[in-house]
């Protein structure tokens, strides 16, 4: 793989970033790309270039075959001044898991860090200097040969884009209302539902818009099989906080291992909390409720690190939390969290990598 190739812009643009930023829709001035042929010796042609449209054909296999993956990370500028990447090598490890089952070319994991390494560096000052912002990190591969025909693709494409983020609650960290759902199905175990692949976001969106419509942030989705236990929400993973454990769905193969929830799990662990990566049963979560055993429920994800749930509906049943304050084990592993990426307080694990 040779050295990437540096096309910049001649005079880069003023950064001039809104007020409030909404999730995704900034992006820098540039962007990473690199292409697949087995032909031209595999992934080759790295280069860093001006954020610009493809030219891609209509025909090109992701259309219609759907062979996408993509990931999710930040970078961090901490109180020093330093830039950080959190766990990116967690997330370069998931990107070659999903693209294996997707029978996509795996890319080398050093090339993938260098380039984040190099986007960040030269798109930093699109870096917010709010406190809880950051540089959202989008890499998506995806299958770019013009042909028809059900197979995997001979030729492939590496992004990788930033966009700076506000905080993924722009009201403040809030509790969210969630519903659960008995109606569809996400994802079922030995199929796709472990890999960050766009055809798993697409199965939500009908059931997120349904919710969204009676009052409720995301969907918590219940198994494929037997629709009875919990497996996670649309971007975020679950913890249950019973009086005498955290419980959190057991990776069954249907669920996204997230980065956050095994950094959550670390930290609970160091905390001296009981964690269980169990199934857990919507029936157990409500009995939980009813008999006062269960004390909190909160997702984890890279978007919003920790979303504190204010109330859960099951069909009939309403399980209230508290509407107004989030909880008090999520706002801890939030501000712990928030701490680690903003080098607040020292990074016992070496989670943080420094873009130097």
């Amino acid at each position: 793989m040779s050295e990437i190739t540096l096309e910049l812009s001649e005079k880069k643009s003023e950064v001039d970033l809104p007020e409030n930023l909404l999730f995704g829709r900034v992006f820098t001035e540039h962007l990473f790309e690199v292409d697949y042929d087995e032909s031209k010796g595999g992934w080759h042609n790295p280069k860093i270039k001006k954020f610009s449209n493809l030219n891609i054909s209509p025909a090109a296999m992701v259309f219609h075959y759907g062979q996408s993956i993509f990931e999710g990370l930040k970078a961090y500028k901490q109180q020093n001044g330093d830039f950080v990447l959190f766990r990116p090598d967690k997330n370069i490890e998931r990107l070659n898991r999903s693209a294996r089952k997707m029978c996509i070319p795996e890319v080398s994991p050093e090339l993938v860090l260098n380039a984040m390494k190099e986007l960040v560096k030269i798109d930093r000052d699109w870096m917010p200097g709010k406190p809880g912002h950051a540089l959202y990190i989008r890499p998506v591969m995806f299958a770019s040969e013009p042909s028809l025909g059900v197979r995997p693709s001979d030729t492939y494409k590496l992004i990788i884009m930033l966009s700076p983020v506000g905080p993924y609650y722009p009201e403040g960290f809030k509790p969210v209302p969630i519903l659960v759902t008995d109606e569809y199905v996400r994802a079922v175990r030995k199929g796709i539902g472990d890999c960050k692949t766009a055809g798993n976001y697409a199965a939500s969106i009908l059931a997120q818009r349904e919710a969204k419509k009676l009052g409720y942030s995301q969907v918590l989705w219940l198994d494929g099989i037997e629709q009875k236990y919990l497996e996670e929400v649309g971007t975020m993973n679950i913890f249950v906080q019973f009086k005498n454990e955290v419980a959190t769905p057991m990776l069954t193969g249907s669920i996204l291992p997230g980065v956050t929830r095994m950094s959550v799990i670390q930290i609970l662990r160091d905390w001296g909390y009981t964690v269980n990566e169990r199934m857990i049963s919507i029936e157990e979560v409500s009995n939980a409720y009813m008999t006062g055993d269960l004390i909190e429920i909160f997702g984890t994800g890279t978007a919003a690190v920790i979303s504190s749930i204010s109330k859960l509906k099951f069909n009939d049943q309403m399980m209230i939390f508290n509407e107004n304050e989030a909880g008090e084990l999520g706002t801890r592993l939030y501000n712990e969290l928030a701490s680690i990426h903003e080098g607040k307080i020292p990074d016992r694990y070496g989670w943080n990598v420094l873009i130097d």
